[in-house]
């Protein structure tokens, strides 16, 4: 007797042990899964484990809120989380599971979803039974946070082909230059056993000169900062092209001097003098720990280490990006620091520390770097602290930059630490 290919596939299925035929019924049904398709594939999959009310909740730009990922056909009904005041916003501030009791219904699970230590929100599930979590590594336990953490890969997978999640993490229309901008935009946050990055923009739905990219390739880090002169979409485009040329350069082979005369020259063919872009070029060697940068008529980097800030890291600056009719590129100078394991490298643009209070009072260096120094030191990770000091910087001018305000910050590993406390 003949059997079919779906009968055979449920056999062989009934064969494998739960845990596995859990995971292939994820991936065959995520193959042809649309995004807007994910929360329903995610309630199927929370109810497979004998839990239910499975919902994914979404950051938005701004991390200010957590926003329902629901069916469209009831998204309209949902209510976002604020990030600080929920316990879902305190599960994605600190990246740790929580447990949230519901009288006669039994207990919320909350963890995050994580794309590698990129955070995209929280995920929920009901579970009605709090015993059968047994302790932390409990085998239900194991495989909701299993289950979120391929959820968050197929979130990142499925929004390259749709507008479904970039459109849910917007809580106010984008303009057009800082559409331009997060299109070409790296994740915010990358780490592994030998570096952390963690960026910020600020303000989100109308960034348009500042920019920042990364790449973290064998052996050596890449990292840049950019602040294309003025506003708007020229601005926009100054910025686009200066990220671009570097990495058309950095891809090509060429070292930080060659890359800042191949950015330089790039703004000037386009622009000729009527733009132009300040930036940092860095390059850190995770073998050695020794970072090389130049200035392009930016603010220099600041080192923190062992909790405290230590010094700017000041080099000579040539002209920005797109003035060599002005004075031509030559002799680029080129600065080298010596990292010690744990230190932390920060970058930003003139906004981050010219933001000024009603009253006048400059945001400031000194008030930037003790802010980043007391959140990391109270144990938050990067990319919260990175949160935090963008929320402060927001408040000290009510809400409302007069310019963009972008920050990096890099930090060194020894290589014998994790990432994330996870």
């Amino acid at each position: 007797m003949e059997t079919s290919p779906d009968h055979e596939h449920r056999r062989s299925e009934a064969a494998l042990p739960f845990e596995e035929a859990l995971v292939d019924r994820l991936i065959d049904d995520a193959h042809l899964a649309s995004a807007h398709e994910l929360p329903r594939l995610l309630e199927r999959h929370v109810d497979a484990l004998g839990c239910s009310d499975g919902r994914a909740f979404l950051a938005d730009l701004q991390q200010n809120a957590l926003m329902p990922f629901v069916d469209g056909d009831v998204n309209g009904q949902a209510t976002p989380l604020s990030v600080d005041s929920t316990l879902a916003g305190w599960v994605f501030q600190r990246l740790e599971v929580r447990l949230q009791d519901l009288p006669g219904e039994g207990v919320r699970v909350w963890i995050p979803l994580l794309d590698g230590t990129d955070r995209l929100g929280v995920m929920a599930a009901t579970v009605h039974d709090r015993g059968a979590l047994g302790a932390g590594d409990g085998a239900l336990m194991v495989r909701l946070r299993r289950l979120a953490s391929l959820f968050a890969e197929l979130l990142v997978t499925k929004t390259l082909y749709s507008d479904t999640t970039v459109t849910l993490r917007r809580s106010a229309e984008m303009g057009l230059a800082a559409e331009i901008q997060w299109s070409l935009l790296p994740p915010l946050t990358f780490a592994s056993r030998e570096v952390t990055i963690a960026a910020s923009l600020e303000p989100a739905y109308e960034v348009a000169g500042d920019t920042v990219d990364y790449a973290i390739n064998r052996g050596l880090v890449h990292a840049a900062v950019f602040d294309g002169m003025g506003h708007g979409m020229q601005a926009a485009q100054l910025a686009v092209l200066a990220v671009t040329a570097y990495r058309n350069a950095r891809r090509g082979g060429r070292r930080l001097g060659e890359t800042a005369i191949a950015i330089d020259g790039a703004l000037n063919d386009v622009f000729g003098i009527d733009g132009f872009a300040t930036g940092i070029l860095a390059e850190l060697d995770t073998a050695t720990g020794e970072l090389q940068w130049l200035s392009a008529g930016h603010p220099q980097p600041l080192l923190l280490r062992e909790g405290r800030f230590v010094k700017p890291l000041v080099v000579a600056p040539t002209l920005p990006f797109g003035l060599s009719t002005v004075a031509p590129k030559v002799g680029v100078r080129i600065g080298t620091e010596h990292l010690q394991p744990g230190d932390r490298v920060v970058f930003y643009t003139d906004g981050a520390i010219e933001a000024r209070s009603p009253d006048g009072e400059f945001f400031g260096v000194e008030r930037l770097t003790e802010l980043i120094l007391r959140h990391l030191a109270s144990g938050l990770a990067a990319p919260e602290t990175m949160r935090r000091v963008t929320r402060a910087l927001l408040d000290h001018q009510q809400g409302q930059l007069d310019d963009d305000a972008t920050m990096l910050l890099l930090e060194w590993r020894s290589g014998n630490e994790g990432a994330f406390s996870f």
